[in-house]
């Protein structure tokens, strides 16, 4: 389904709720989630209905994920970084405990 622009060697180590997974230098985070795999990216706050990215150009926001402690990240648009930590955001994002 994805075919891979440039080189196609995972050489960066990200890590989605604490599994590590094999990245490319430049791809967004969707793109490593969804050649991983991934089923989710986050669960709706009021249905609790999975999510995954939609438009992969940051219109939708299907594909909100908590990445480096802050919620509510689109996945499409941020790049993976080495050693990056990323979570499936259940419901709406938190901050502090409190809901955004």
């Amino acid at each position: 389904m994805f075919k891979p622009i440039g080189s196609s060697e995972a050489t960066v180590t990200i890590f989605l709720d604490g599994e590590a997974l094999a990245a490319r230098p430049g791809e967004t985070v969707a793109s490593c989630l969804l050649r991983a795999g991934v089923r989710r990216f986050r669960t709706t706050p009021v249905s609790g209905a999975p999510r995954l990215p939609y438009c992969m150009i940051g219109h939708c926001f299907d594909c909100l994920i908590e990445i480096e402690g802050v919620g509510s990240r689109q996945a499409c648009l941020s790049q993976v970084e080495d050693e990056m930590r990323v979570f499936i955001q259940n419901g709406a994002a938190m901050v502090g405990g409190d809901e955004l």
